[in-house]
């Protein structure tokens, strides 16, 4: 594909393709991007474009793929905060709440929800080998130590 050929495709498709990734994407920098980007693979790669239908499907499958990153991204960054406020308190105020924690799981804690947690916790069991040594399914092993820990968190919540 010729350079004339591209800026041709360019002028006849880029305010469709923009309007359609800041439609799904709802940002207009991520927009611009994902339309940049199909550009480039389209200038790379050679290969002329069979149809202004293969170009917004390329932005829509583009955005689907960038959504899915963003997504993902978001997901890891609530799984492990970056600075928490246990981190920053000194390590003797940490353990007296790991002690608190410990006396709720013995006193307030029914079976096989205190098993559960031991297991999970106290021995890093994985969820199928507590469930194998109980004798649960492993899906009701899940529930049951989902529920301890909201359990715990309710309990501790200030």
């Amino acid at each position: 594909m010729t350079k004339k050929e591209l800026e041709i495709i360019f002028r006849q498709n880029y305010s469709e393709m923009i309007h359609l990734a800041r439609i799904l994407l709802s940002n207009d920098s991520e927009a611009e991007d994902v339309v940049q980007d199909i550009f480039l693979r389209i200038a790379n790669s050679g290969i002329p474009t069979k149809s202004d239908a293969y170009l917004l499907v390329a932005v829509r499958n583009a955005c689907l793929n960038r959504i899915r990153q963003m997504q993902i991204h978001e997901r890891v960054k609530n799984l492990q905060p970056i600075e928490d406020e246990t981190d920053l308190q000194p390590i003797d105020k940490r353990l007296e709440q790991l002690y608190d924690i410990a006396a709720f799981v013995e006193e307030q804690l029914e079976e096989p929800y205190r098993s559960i947690f031991h297991l999970r916790f106290d021995n890093d069991l994985t969820i199928a080998e507590i469930a194998r040594r109980l004798g649960l399914n492993p899906n009701t092993t899940y529930k049951y130590l989902a529920q301890s820990i909201q359990k715990i968190k309710n309990h501790f919540k200030h």
